[in-house]
């Protein structure tokens, strides 16, 4: 039997082979992980030439047409997810390459939201590393999030997670999204906003939209000129969907208070980006996701697939 090969892609913690049972693959396939993002297409292209199998972190090296075409033995190609942006589907169908995604048990993105809530108005990251550094006792003050105003923009399944987190912490929630309803608010026990609103009554803005053409820009440069000079805005959504330009101008000109950002435009972000020199922003490399137990559930849920596709069965999770 010809043995195949698979790429595990973006294990940049160096675990994925230690998570789920590739050993159970090993009289069929050849498994390697790449440690680190690929420089650019070529890079992708040339080290994944020769590869029958490749699972991919969501959103991470992306899948264009172009890529997909210069991977002539590519024949299986799981995503962590039940979506992946940054996959061309269409170009993968057409060239009959089975794709498939993974489900998750639980979404940690929301405990990950209230920490950068409470980093932003606790600066328990920054105390933390002025007490190791040996800098004098107590330097940044904070805010108490009781009693302020959370403005979720997307009430879906994080958002609800979120507000019902945020209402533990004793804040105010009202919400916002172009189809949510009053109704929809209610049965949440949070209050229903106009956009306008929102961006105005809010302390802090939460981002739990999912990233389409039509939330690309959602929150521009006007909505964020109508927030107070003391709120803050968090996105653990994704980056498109809010101006870049205008939240890091806004950020310059301290014309808000902080965000909290844990997606961006390019990533991993470039060393020599400016929002890695402010000193307003909470920066987190995309942890929304990064836990032991979803990486424990998506390896283990890739070596199942892959194993009912080597057995000619149809696999698990089909998206095309």
């Amino acid at each position: 039997m010809t043995r195949l090969r698979c790429a595990i892609l973006d294990d940049y913690y160096d675990t994925a082979l230690s998570l789920a049972d590739w050993p159970g693959l090993s009289d069929r396939v050849d498994v390697t992980a790449f440690t680190h993002p690929f420089a650019d297409e070529d890079a992708a292209a040339a080290a994944l030439a020769d590869v029958d199998i490749v699972c991919a972190m969501r959103e991470r090296t992306p899948f264009p047409r172009g890529l997909i075409e210069r991977l002539p033995k590519l024949k299986l190609l799981i995503t962590s997810g039940m979506r992946n942006a940054a996959i061309d589907s269409e170009a993968a169908k057409s060239r009959g390459i089975v794709l498939c995604g993974t489900q998750y048990g639980r979404d940690p993105t929301a405990p990950l939201t209230m920490g950068l809530i409470l980093e932003l108005t606790r600066k328990i990251g920054q105390e933390n590393a002025r007490m190791h550094a040996g800098e004098p006792w107590q330097a940044l003050g904070g805010i108490e999030i009781e009693g302020r105003t959370l403005g979720i923009l997307g009430l879906g399944k994080l958002g609800t997670k979120v507000a019902g987190l945020a209402k533990a912490f004793g804040m105010n929630v009202i919400a916002w999204s172009p189809n949510l309803t009053p109704e929809r608010c209610k049965d949440a026990g949070v209050g229903y906003a106009g956009k306008d609103e929102l961006f105005a009554a809010a302390d802090i803005i939460t981002i739990h939209v999912v990233l389409s053409d039509r939330s690309r820009g959602l929150v521009g440069a006007a909505d964020i000129a109508r927030m107070k000079p003391s709120a803050y805005l968090v996105n653990t959504s994704r980056a498109p969907i809010v101006d870049e330009v205008a939240l890091l101008q806004a950020l310059k000109d301290k014309r808000i208070a902080g965000a909290g950002l844990d997606v961006f435009s390019v990533e991993p972000l470039p060393v020599t980006h400016p929002l890695r020199r402010l000193d307003n922003v909470v920066l987190t490399p995309h942890l929304g996701y990064v836990t032991e137990e979803s990486f424990r559930a998506h390896y283990g849920q890739m070596v199942a697939c892959i194993a009912a596709w080597l057995d000619g069965a149809e696999p698990p999770r089909r998206l095309a």
